[in-house]
């Protein structure tokens, strides 16, 4: 059973709990936002545009396979483009936002503790036995994710972007927040659609999704994959076939998680039922 305090916690009492656990996990991001803030010439010079470099790990990957494939080796360039800040405050907005997402994506597993302690007093005793690992998995996740987006779908968008021209009159200046918009939507769509387990998790464990339902929905499912995939790369195959990848694991994936759970829950049906007779 629950707890019985959180059972007789008033609404109020509920939103207190809530509003501490929210000051709680502004005051971490706020003090990894500062840290970041400090850290100025690593997060930007190295992190920020590091994708911008022609020596980024991931353009030499893909150039040495390249050169072994004796395909295009566009990527052994590397983007060729600048980078300008056109607003007075343009470079200053940069590292005060950049530094709070720096605190929000590494602060990311507490965030998800202080959620978990705000939800768990609500939930059985089995139900939190068995949802122990939620934040290290679904850290782990999210970290995966983002990884991914930064040194696959970052790079690719960077350098697809900045190379692409419909005339030699025009010249590829990128503005900084442009720049810094494109690598972050990259990081964190990866980061969220890497989520996708836990979310099918939650939605078996609710009774909104089955495996059944997923299975029979999987065609679906790979053309929406598909399109997500040509949405957040550039408009080339081989880069929406690197990303649907791994989407499409994780979906099938989701169907093993859905289908473990709901397992799950027809044995503690089973169980509550043959304990209501013996009693």
């Amino acid at each position: 059973m629950a707890k019985k305090n959180a059972q007789e916690m008033s609404f109020l009492d509920h939103l207190e709990e809530l509003r501490w656990h929210l000051i709680r996990s502004t005051a971490a991001i706020l003090i990894i936002g500062v840290i970041a803030f400090i850290a100025k010439d690593f997060i930007f010079d190295t992190i920020i545009f590091g994708p911008k470099k022609a020596d980024f790990v991931t353009y030499r990957f893909f150039c040495n396979i390249a050169k072994t494939l004796g395909l295009n080796e566009s990527f052994c360039e590397g983007p060729q483009f600048r980078v300008q800040s056109r607003i007075m405050a343009g470079q200053f907005s940069a590292h005060i936002w950049t530094s709070i997402w720096a605190g929000i994506i590494l602060g990311f597993p507490y965030i998800l503790y202080e959620l978990w302690k705000f939800i768990s007093p609500g939930l059985y005793e089995n139900e939190r036995k068995h949802a122990k690992g939620f934040i290290f998995v679904a850290s782990m996740l999210f970290f995966t994710g983002v990884l991914f987006g930064y040194y696959i779908i970052s790079p690719l968008s960077v350098n697809f972007l900045a190379n692409y021209t419909v005339s030699k009159e025009v010249f590829n200046d990128i503005d900084l927040a442009s720049y810094i918009s494109t690598v972050r939507s990259s990081v964190l769509a990866c980061g969220i659609i890497f989520e996708l387990p836990i979310l099918i998790f939650f939605l078996t464990k609710i009774g909104i999704v089955t495996p059944e339902f997923l299975k029979k929905y999987r065609k679906i499912s790979l053309v929406i994959v598909l399109i997500l995939s040509a949405v957040i790369t550039p408009p080339d195959v081989a880069s929406q076939i690197i990303v649907a990848i791994p989407i499409a694991i994780l979906y099938e994936a989701s169907i093993i998680i859905s289908r473990i759970v709901l397992k799950k829950e027809k044995k503690r049906e089973e169980e509550q039922k043959s304990l209501t007779k013996n009693g």
